[in-house]
């Protein structure tokens, strides 16, 4: 075998692949969105769009994505790419935080409503959040209180604009439909 040719140019890098992963990914979901849409009825409806407008809309711009994405991968990777920042490794805990309130929310809403079992999910995954970040306020009180309000604050007009003003039936506190 021959030594490398110092005057020749360097060997390009592979493509990285778990960029190429991410980009057959993204396509594949949109190509399994298009396909069921296939099935949507596409009679216009008010304006003149069906309701299979929006999924093919959606399913056309992330195969538009995915195939970037893989192209992107396999012509030498995303080149300006900045190194990542955080830990070396994952933190566990405000991942168990986020699910708690992910599962939280499933497992109580029927129960709670949804305002009240949304804003605890809000309170969970923020609380995890602030853990990662290693926010010392993370664990006080006030913190709780107003990741809790916000959480409320989010919550409740998305129930209402719901519930209000489109018509869609969303599980409630209360009988009045306002809670």
């Amino acid at each position: 075998m021959a030594p490398p040719d110092p005057g020749a140019a360097p060997a390009a890098p592979s493509a990285p692949w778990p960029q190429t992963v991410v980009g057959v990914g993204v396509l594949l979901t949109g190509a399994a969105l298009a396909y069921g849409a296939i099935g949507i009825s596409s009679e216009a409806g008010y304006g003149g769009v069906g309701p299979n407008f929006l999924p093919w809309l959606v399913s056309i711009v992330l195969i538009i994505c995915g195939a970037w994405i893989t192209w992107e991968a396999r012509s030498g990777g995303f080149r300006e790419l900045e190194a990542p920042s955080g830990d070396d490794r994952a933190y566990w805990p405000g991942f168990v935080w986020v699910s708690a309130g992910l599962l939280l929310n499933a497992a109580l809403i029927t129960t709670i409503g949804f305002i009240l079992s949304c804003a605890l999910c809000y309170l969970l995954a923020v609380q995890g959040l602030r853990r990662a970040s290693g926010q010392s306020a993370a664990g006080s009180a006030r913190t709780w209180v107003v990741d809790f309000l916000t959480g409320v604050a989010i919550s409740a007009p998305v129930f209402w604009m719901f519930t209000k003003f489109l018509a869609i039936s969303l599980p409630g506190l209360t009988a009045t439909g306002w809670i």
